[in-house]
Order: C-alpha cells, then structure tokens, then sequence
C-alpha cells in the first residue's frame, strides 16, 4: 500500500529523532539555566557552618537567621529602598526624555537625524567605567554625591538611548494618517500623544520600562562610585559582607535571592507587553 493510501492515524506517527531529541535538550538546558538559582536559595535557609562543612541538596538545619539579618539589620534594607528610588526614578526619567526624543526621530526628517540617531547607541555602547571618573568628579562639585538621583541622572545616559532605540521602533509601525486624522479633528499635540499616540505603543513603553529597570537595578559600577552611606543600593552593600570570622555566605545568599524577586515581579506585570514587543518592536 502506498503512503498515500495509508490512513490518516498511520501517516507520520514515527517521531523523528530530532523531534524526540528536542524536548530533552531543552529540559537539560532549563536544569542548567535553574541549578544556581536553587543553589542561591538553600543556601540562603543553610548556617556558614553548613554551608562550608558539607555539601547537602537540602538544608540539615533549616534556619530564617540569614533573612532576618537582612530585614531587620538597617544597613541591609535600606539598600533595598535606595535601590527602589533611584531605579525608579531613573525608569520614569529615561521614558519621559525617550518619548518625545523616539516621536521626533519616528515622524520626522531633519539634518544629521541618522548621525544623531548613531551617536545616541554609542553612548550605550560604552562600558560604564568610562563615565564613572567623570560622574564623580562632575556630582562632587556640584553637591549631588550620594544622592539618589545622582545615580538615577547617571543611568539615564545608557538607559535613554536604549529607550529611544526601542521605542523609535514601535512608533514607526503606528500609520502616519492617526496623527493627520486626529490633527484634523482638533485634538493638540499633547492631548493627541497622551489620550491616543501612547496607548497605541504601550506594549512598546511596557518593553522599554523592563530594560530600564532591569539596567538600573543591576548596574553595580556607578552605583557604588556615586555613592557612600546615605544612598547606597544593595547591590553595592553585598560586596561589603566580610567579616572577621570571614565571609557571611548565608546573609549573601539570602540578599541575593531578595534581590531577585523585584526582577520577577516586574516581570510578572509587564509579561504581556514583553511578549507582544519582541514580537511587534525592535526588541
């Protein structure tokens, strides 16, 4: 009987060796990718004694000592707080700098627009080292040390451009005839990007939110540079955990899983918007 006489339940019912194979590299990968997370987390429940004495899959002494170390310790949650405030601030700065700037290179044609453009990605393109003397140098003078937005000012240069880049992206798919059409019908530039322009590239501004939090949030470099007592993140606290009797792995441990959770969480909210923005923008 030929195959195309076979039945329907008959045809194709061997599974391939790459179909079979696919499933099970992918599940090795996701254990590869989870293995130091679930390292981080028991070893945030273990004591320092454990934790270097032997070598357990589970704790043998389940302890919350770690945790309450850091939550009731203020040298510890407050780093949280000041992490809080000036990656916010830094998010909300660099998306209301990047609207209009994306708008602007969307819409229209001016001289140099391409060479601007350009110049704007090499800024991001710089490791942060290269500004941290000049940041220091420029905040001292002007009495913004160890100020939030002293921090939250220095991530707008890397956090701006890459916003401007994605959202340049989105704004390009959204049909010039709304902006003539809403125009005609009386709406202001302002009322018109606030009540229709906006809502059209939320999933756009949902996208370039993440990335600007998720930069801000980890960036260690300019953070501890611009930074002493009165703002300091915890990303930077978290390098300052020896002690005499050496380095508190468990308290480390357990910051780092607390750390964590903010990226989950943003994640958590802004999942729609990232799915349809690697989808629809330049993401």
């Amino acid at each position: 009987m030929s195959e195309d006489r076979l039945p329907p339940k008959k045809r194709g019912s061997r599974s391939t060796p790459k179909a079979r194979i696919g499933p099970v590299v992918m599940a090795l990968y996701l254990i590869f990718l989870l293995v130091p997370i679930y390292w981080l987390v028991i070893m945030s429940f273990k004591s320092n004694s454990e934790i270097l004495s032997s070598f357990t899959l589970f704790p043998d002494d389940f302890t919350l000592k770690n945790y309450r170390t850091i939550l009731t310790d203020p040298s510890w949650y407050m780093g949280y707080v000041n992490s809080f405030i000036y990656v916010s601030l830094n998010t909300v700065i660099s998306l209301l700098v990047a609207l209009p700037a994306a708008y602007a290179f969307s819409r229209y044609r001016f001289f140099g627009d391409n060479h601007l453009f350009f110049w704007l990605l090499t800024n991001r393109m710089a490791p942060p080292a290269v500004f941290a003397l000049p940041f220091f140098q420029l905040y001292s003078s002007v009495s913004l040390f160890d100020t939030h937005i002293a921090v939250a000012l220095a991530h707008c240069l890397f956090n701006v451009p890459l916003a401007v880049w994605i959202l340049e992206g989105f704004m390009r798919g959204v049909p010039r005839e709304i902006d003539e059409t809403a125009f005609i019908d009386g709406y202001g530039f302002t009322r018109f990007f606030t009540k229709i322009f906006i809502p059209m590239i939320a999933p756009g501004i949902g996208v370039t939110a993440f990335f600007c939090f998720m930069f801000s949030w980890v960036e260690l470099l300019l953070s501890r540079t611009l930074t002493s007592v009165d703002a300091k993140p915890i990303t930077a606290i978290m390098t300052r955990t020896v002690s005499a009797s050496g380095l508190d792995w468990g308290v480390l441990a357990a910051a780092g899983v607390l750390t964590i959770i903010p990226g989950a969480i943003v994640i958590y909210f802004v999942r729609n918007h990232i799915a349809k923005g690697f989808a629809l923008g330049r993401v």
